[in-house]
């Protein structure tokens, strides 16, 4: 790792529409005792019309709207020894000749995987009440039924398709709720699984025996439309698919196909491809299926998570300590 300055020149680039949420003030404030302002933020299309403002600086500070991290702006910035994002995947940010200069690159991934996680929970556990198809029943019936068919939460089996960062976090907000969760990923080591409290299962398994199966896949190659009409016709009757990973991970003209035929079934997507779904999706008009923004994300205040943990590794890039969020170049392209 590039070794530090004592008192670096830092630069923001980002989007102006979310910065303030990003970057708070008590956060810019933080960074300016521990850092220079080598000048003020610019937007991406700022810094093409200005590149030589990178010259003088040691540390790249972005969010959404980042700048890509290409053999020209490397060229135009010699001294620069780490960039840091306050967001997810740097994936779409780096090319080959960024990783080749060898500068580490912060994400702050970890911290947008607190609002998806609660989000998730939060479905995962009005799915297991079957909250989203009761109440269809009741809006169309305009009666309470008697009894009704309700696996709830303690001893019912939730399904994780894929174990990251977000995957992990939800695994570890289900252990103490009494419920069995499986997951299917192929990287994740058995035994790191069962820490979690989680049971390994092919991807069959996952969805013929949960009650819930909730998408934390990224998408690659390997895992676009993954989700398709096999798998979710397996779902026993009145299970919940939710998916807030990336839209393309589900096969969606195969999804929606099985969901016109089991209307026990619900899906709540708060991710679709394309986003949003075009106006004549049946997406739109499903009674069983429940469309969110993508805002599992963080939201309003919840962004200021993403500038804290920029700013808390910028400091520990001034007092010589290792970072924590850094991301290892060769999992860069698996990452969300």
């Amino acid at each position: 790792m590039a070794a530090a300055t004592t008192t670096p020149n830092v630069l923001l680039v980002m989007e102006e529409e979310r910065r303030a949420d990003v970057y708070p003030a008590h956060v810019l404030e933080d960074i300016g005792r521990m850092a220079r302002w080598h000048a003020p933020a610019l937007t991406r299309d700022g810094l093409l019309r200005d590149p030589g403002v990178l010259e003088e600086v040691h540390v790249l500070l972005t969010g959404w709207g980042a700048p890509v991290l290409d053999a020209a702006l490397l060229s135009r910035a010699p001294r620069l020894n780490a960039v840091m994002v306050a967001a997810g995947s740097v994936r779409h940010l780096t090319r080959p000749e960024f990783w080749a200069r060898g500068i580490p690159i912060v994400s702050a991934a970890a911290a947008n995987a607190v609002p998806v996680a609660e989000f998730s929970l939060a479905q995962i556990l009005l799915g297991l009440k079957q909250v989203h198809r009761l109440a269809r029943e009741v809006t169309v019936s305009r009666r309470f039924p008697h009894d009704p068919r309700v696996s709830g939460g303690y001893g019912s089996r939730v399904g994780l398709l894929g174990l990251g960062e977000i995957g992990r976090l939800v695994a570890r907000h289900l252990q103490p709720l009494g419920v069995e969760v499986l997951a299917c990923d192929p990287v994740i080591d058995p035994a790191a699984a069962g820490e979690l409290g989680v049971r390994l299962a092919g991807l069959d398994e996952l969805f013929a025996s949960c009650d819930v199966v909730s998408v934390h896949a990224p998408l690659l190659p390997e895992t676009e439309g993954l989700v398709g009409e096999r798998l979710v016709a397996l779902l026993p009757e009145g299970a919940t698919l939710i998916n807030t990973a990336r839209g393309a991970v589900l096969n969606e003209p195969e999804v929606i196909g099985v969901l016109r035929d089991r209307p026990d079934l619900t899906a709540v997507l708060d991710v679709t491809w394309p986003e949003p779904p075009a106006p004549d999706s049946p997406l739109f008009t499903l009674p069983n299926v429940l469309l969110t923004p993508h805002l599992a994300g963080a939201m309003g205040r919840e962004r200021a998570r993403l500038g804290e943990l920029v700013r808390d590794e910028l400091g520990r890039l001034v007092r010589g300590e290792p970072l924590r969020h850094a991301v290892v170049p060769a999992r860069a392209s698996t990452r969300a």
